[in-house]
């Protein structure tokens, strides 16, 4: 993932990439929208058909979402390049290896169509919300900041970001599930 090689491993080039790649993934968003709405115009879909497609859009959206948090990583790590790294950038690196968990496992759900798979997701969504308390609260009550203050902003926003990442993939396994089921979780 090349918002972990940016914000983990302090790599400029991946913390550039993702500036275009967000661009790709927004325009394949915007087509795939198109595409999803034009299947609603086919005469007579069945009430299943409706369903996956309306499923399929806000998983798409979802997705849509992951790579735009994925940017804002790669801007955090470009703010804090010129700072040393932050003792808790271990931690940081557990919750976005997590995060990076959780989207393949929401993608391989998708792609193989397992609402089982799909729903499981959510246990790990627990353990990246108490990541994101504990680094929170770690990162919100230091006490000894010596200079800027603005490394540790930083990291509270690039929790943020994964944190939202996480939810967004378990929207994606919810909406799998739902897409196969009929119900929702």
């Amino acid at each position: 993932m090349l918002a972990r090689d940016a914000l983990c491993d302090r790599n400029l080039e991946a913390a550039q990439r993702l500036r275009s790649q967000d661009k790709q993934v927004d325009r394949f968003y915007r087509q795939i929208e198109v595409d999803c709405m034009h299947l609603f115009t086919l005469p007579a879909p069945a009430d299943a058909d409706l369903r996956r497609v309306g499923a399929f859009i806000q998983m798409v959206r979802d997705l849509e979402r992951i790579g735009d948090y994925a940017k804002d990583l790669g801007d955090v790590a470009i703010k804090l390049f010129p700072y040393p790294a932050h003792p808790l950038m271990g931690r940081v690196n557990t919750m976005l290896d997590r995060c990076r968990s959780m989207v393949a496992m929401s993608l391989l759900a998708l792609s193989e169509l397992d609402a089982t798979a799909g729903l499981d997701i959510k246990q790990k969504d627990d353990a990246v919300d108490n990541d994101y308390e504990e680094l929170y609260n770690l990162l919100a009550h230091q006490t000894n900041i010596t200079g800027s203050i603005e490394p540790t902003v930083l990291l509270v926003l690039a929790i943020r970001y994964m944190e939202r990442i996480a939810d967004h993939a378990t929207n994606v396994g919810k909406r799998v599930a739902y897409m196969i089921t009929g119900e929702r979780t």
